[in-house]
């Protein structure tokens, strides 16, 4: 017992509490998928007599996604300038706040409204959770911390997915076709909870802050200059996402259309970036091995939120039986998180000093991943729906999906000075999210269209197959420099 206590370090306690953050942040965003399902199915409130329910559901998240991309940048800026754990803590009890009023609201504007807003707060978390795990980790651990930190990710789908449809299932006889609402309560006042937890425990060891310097990102936390950055931010991109909403709408536009315009906002926001800041942005963007790994992010934001979002259906679609039934499947591809990304973690660092360490691991994992896929789609277009054999395919396509994240967070942060991190993992993901706006409500569409997931399917293996060239186009030069220069 003592020997375990002796090996304990301060920098596995911020990694067991970003855990918990990313465990109740995407059960928050997961949430919306089974309840959406739930209100088609049960033709609840905005989605009753409506010819294209999916495409309606698949919009809602493509809205979330577009509040959630245009926070990227800003939010590692944020972090950059007031501090990353500032911006964390901020970025949770944010995210209480709009799930539960997300519960007790009603109509379809302001269900959307604080879903954007929900999207807004915890657009900021990503950046500065890399950036804080990369601050207070040893160099030949970054990228094992931030495998284990994800793994948060792969038990709040898996929570999310199973989670919520209990809670419906629990709720319904007492509230009726308004148990849509229940988990809303149940998930807000957790995040509320687990906001407090951080704020109180996710502070660097008191010695640690004497040897450091008090002004770096990682140590310093301005909370009341995040908030009112964070609420002047969100107020200028709500009234611009809300803005597009009810402009397309009132000109009749579909709903994919809305995604490709809210998709628009981002070459936008960039652009705006540069001119405003460009002694910061052009670096960002002028590393070309960089580039690639931003644009492979968005196939990896599209099969995430296409399975996050739609999984449930999806099993539902080709066999997978009631809404519990369904989850149940669907969730193997999410707990497989829990192995994939310590796992992946760990081999990156392992790889990290060879020539093309990294940037190997990251291509065969992509590879598998790609051929997973159109396994998971032959298997159910041909009509079979064994549901252990779906489980047994999901759960292995998401060993290598889970496994690929922090092999490239750890490239990408190999790639980045120190100073600029936060701002690169937010340009990365304000990118990535491309793919997660889209998914969604393309995804839908095609399903609206067809009357199945299959081609949805497809599509989702042929867009990975892009993200396989570009994971190849990475150099090794660059990337062995890097890895070198951050070891000495």
């Amino acid at each position: 017992m003592t020997k375990v206590k002796e090996k304990w370090q301060r920098y596995h306690t911020i990694w067991g509490l970003l855990l918990l953050g990313w465990v109740i942040s995407y059960i928050d965003r997961t949430a919306a998928g089974p309840i959406i399902t739930f209100m088609i199915e049960n033709e609840v409130s905005f989605f009753a007599d409506v010819d294209n329910p999916h495409v309606i559901g698949g919009l809602i998240g493509s809205l979330f996604f577009a509040g959630f991309m245009l926070m990227q940048f800003p939010g590692g800026y944020f972090g950059d300038k007031f501090g990353y754990r500032a911006v964390i803590v901020c970025s949770i009890f944010w995210a209480g706040i709009a799930t539960l009023f997300t519960g007790l609201v009603g109509g379809l504007i302001a269900f959307i409204i604080f879903r954007v807003l929900l999207g807004l707060g915890e657009g900021v978390f990503y950046s500065n959770d890399r950036s804080y795990i990369a601050y207070h980790s040893p160099a030949n651990k970054v990228g094992t911390g931030m495998g284990v930190v994800l793994t948060g990710v792969s038990i709040g789908l898996t929570a999310g997915l199973l989670g919520i449809p209990y809670l419906l299932t629990i709720a319904e006889p007492f509230m009726g076709v308004e148990a849509w609402r229940f988990p809303f309560y149940v998930t807000g006042l957790l995040t509320l909870i687990i906001g407090l937890i951080l704020y109180l425990f996710l502070k660097p060891k008191t010695d640690s802050v004497k040897e450091a310097d008090k002004s770096s990102p990682g140590i310093k936390a301005n909370f009341g200059k995040t908030l009112g950055y964070m609420s002047g931010y969100s107020v200028v991109f709500l009234i611009i996402i809300m803005g597009i909403y009810f402009v397309s709408v009132r000109l009749d536009l579909s709903e994919v259309a809305i995604a490709c315009i809210l998709v628009m906002l981002c070459p936008l926001l960039i652009l705006y970036l540069y001119v405003t800041k460009k002694s910061e942005i052009k670096p960002l963007l002028a590393n070309k091995n960089l580039l690639f790994l931003y644009i492979f992010f968005i196939p990896v934001m599209w099969h995430l939120w296409f399975y996050g979002f739609w999984s449930v259906s999806i099993v539902q679609d080709f066999g997978g039986g009631a809404l519990m039934s369904a989850a149940l499947v669907a969730s193997f591809n999410g707990v497989a998180g829990i192995i994939g990304f310590p796992i992946g973690g760990k081999i990156s660092d392992l790889m990290a000093n060879r020539v093309n360490g990294r940037r190997n691991v990251l291509v065969v994992l992509t590879a598998v991943l790609t051929v997973l896929i159109f396994v998971f789609a032959a298997y159910v277009m041909m009509g079979y729906s064994h549901p252990v054999v779906m489980s047994v395919i999901l759960f292995v396509s998401g060993l290598f999906f889970f496994a690929l994240q922090p092999v490239a967070h750890a490239l990408a942060s190999d790639l980045t000075p120190e100073e600029s991190k936060g701002s690169m993992f937010g340009m990365l993901n304000l990118i990535a999210e491309i793919g997660a706006v889209l998914a969604p409500v393309i995804s839908g569409a095609i399903r609206d269209q067809t009357g199945n997931w299959g081609m949805a399917l497809l599509l989702d293996g042929a867009i990975m197959a892009v993200g396989l060239v570009l994971v190849i186009a990475i150099t090794s030069k660059s990337t062995v420099t890097a890895v070198v220069g951050k070891s000495a």
